[in-house]
């Protein structure tokens, strides 16, 4: 096990665990952001959980750290059309504002770039 990242390294870590677990947890939330012309939802709710809490729990270990981090880095990528379908799907917003639908896509590229910062 690798341990000798800063704080903020094992609170990403940590971050994505519970965010990959909450897949399982709340699968209808997540169901309901899926855009309509990915095929098999569910699938790719479960699919995207468990690639969160395996990139997490990888980022612990060392050999696995650099994967991880660009698995990580990747995987947000592949989550914006996710963001864009909130922004412009009135079912998929969830009743959230605009500004925060924005955010929400704006802090995928802190996130990417969070986990960038530690591939150096």
């Amino acid at each position: 096990m690798h341990l000798s990242e800063p704080w903020h390294y094992y609170l990403m870590a940590t971050l994505y665990v519970v965010a990959g677990l909450n897949h399982f947890i709340r699968p209808k939330i997540y169901k309901r952001i899926i855009p309509p012309y990915l095929p098999k939802a569910t699938l790719l709710v479960y699919a995207s959980g468990a690639a969160e809490v395996f990139l997490g729990m990888a980022l612990l270990f060392e050999p696995l750290k650099k994967p991880a981090l660009y698995g990580i880095v990747f995987m947000l990528i592949a989550f914006l059309p996710v963001h864009f379908y909130m922004l412009h799907a009135p079912k998929a917003s969830m009743g959230l504002p605009k500004w925060s639908l924005v955010l929400r896509i704006l802090l995928q590229f802190v996130l990417m770039y969070w986990a960038y910062t530690y591939l150096g």
